[in-house]
């Protein structure tokens, strides 16, 4: 459901998730560096884990002392950095580690502040998230990314933005109140901006990248939990061209969410929600199919999906080269042995039929570009 809620996307780690829970707040998009006309893929995140277990420094849960002391993580952490390139080039992943402590927030609509240096390492400054805005900057040293604790990669991103999230995609069926009181999902979803314009500057390693409105394919959502999701998929894209209109359309937008939903403690059969916004009607599916192929190259995602007035298939991928490993520890301290790929260069086809009493209705053929990809396969 297209429908916006500020409160759905503030904080929410009260409760058991406190002490074994995490939120991640998820911003994804393009700019543009002015002199060679180069366009990368960048990517900002707040992610809270545990807080209650908080201290007055960050709380690493890969640090062989918490390890071998069986402590919990507990932190703050702002993830910052830049897809690889078509080539599987110039990727980073810089990590700024802050106590709980230091996080300033509001209710709803949501404002986070991070003030001064994280941990005493970083040189890292001022990190702010709103719903409309974000600016900050991480720095990691060579030195501080040899730490395996940190998870992180050497280099420098600063940003200032500003964000406008003209579609959402509104969890009401799975996320109920009292559905979320009894966290009967190991993880929850909520799209505020999966149709999003970014505007502003993003600097790396000191190279200056434009971002405009038009050209940024911006991408926001939330996910929040006790565990993260096996398998995770996610296939979302705001460049969608139609067939029928032969042009890109400016307000549509697709997002595909797979959730572990639970019974008693016990999994159930994984499920996938889908979301397409199309040229201002709103289609929401429940009823999914899905198949994951994998070649020695890429990720091929096929969808059916269906309710109870529209049809969508849809054929995705995306390049294993152009996919980078996300670095996440698990409330538990723990870090799955099978990666969480993600990249932003997927690309595929959808197509749209309306049901109706003499069948299924041909309406648009639409192309997709520049589509956010994230992967993990099941456990083994």
């Amino acid at each position: 459901m297209n429908q916006s809620d500020l409160a759905r996307n503030s904080y929410m780690l009260r409760g058991s998730l406190a002490k074994k829970g995490y939120m991640r707040w998820w911003h994804s998009f393009s700019g543009t560096q002015p002199e060679t006309g180069e366009i990368r893929s960048f990517f900002i995140e707040f992610f809270i884990i545990n807080p209650a277990l908080g201290e007055n420094r960050p709380v690493l849960g890969q640090h062989p002392r918490n390890r071998k002391q069986g402590r919990k993580p507990s932190y703050v952490m702002v993830k910052a950095g830049v897809f690889p390139d078509a080539q599987g080039n110039g990727s980073r992943q810089l990590h700024a580690f802050y106590p709980i402590s230091a996080l300033q927030a509001t209710g709803s609509p949501l404002v986070m502040q991070l003030n001064g240096s994280p941990d005493g390492h970083y040189q890292s400054g001022d990190c702010l998230y709103s719903e409309d805005k974000l600016t900050g900057l991480v720095e990691v040293t060579p030195g501080e990314a040899r730490c395996r604790s940190y998870m992180s990669d050497s280099g420098l991103m600063e940003w200032n933005l500003e964000i406008r999230k003209s579609v959402t995609c509104h969890t009401e069926k799975r996320c109920k109140g009292l559905l979320r009181s009894l966290l009967t999902q190991d993880s929850y979803w909520h799209g505020e901006g999966i149709r999003s314009f970014f505007q502003g500057t993003v600097s790396l390693d000191g190279v200056p990248y434009e971002v405009l409105p038009e050209t940024s394919y911006g991408y926001a959502d939330k996910h929040w939990g006790r565990s993260f999701n096996r398998p995770w998929f996610q296939f979302a894209c705001g460049k969608l061209a139609s067939q029928r209109a032969g042009q890109e359309l400016r307000h549509s937008a697709l997002a595909v969410s797979a959730f572990s939903p639970r019974f008693l403690g016990f999994p159930l059969r994984k499920k996938l929600m889908l979301q397409l916004t199309y040229m201002g009607e709103d289609f929401e599916f429940t009823r999914c199919r899905w198949e994951t192929k994998e070649t020695g190259k890429r990720f091929v995602w096929h969808i059916l999906a269906q309710d109870k007035s529209a049809v969508v298939k849809i054929s995705g991928s995306c390049t294993k080269a152009e996919m980078l490993a996300l670095q996440y520890e698990s409330p538990e301290g723990k870090r799955s042995r099978i990666p969480l790929l993600a990249g932003s260069a997927g690309i595929g086809n959808l197509q749209l039929f309306r049901k109706g009493s003499g069948g299924r209705e041909w309406m648009d053929t639409l192309t997709l570009d520049n589509a956010l990809c994230i992967y993990r396969g099941p456990s083994t």
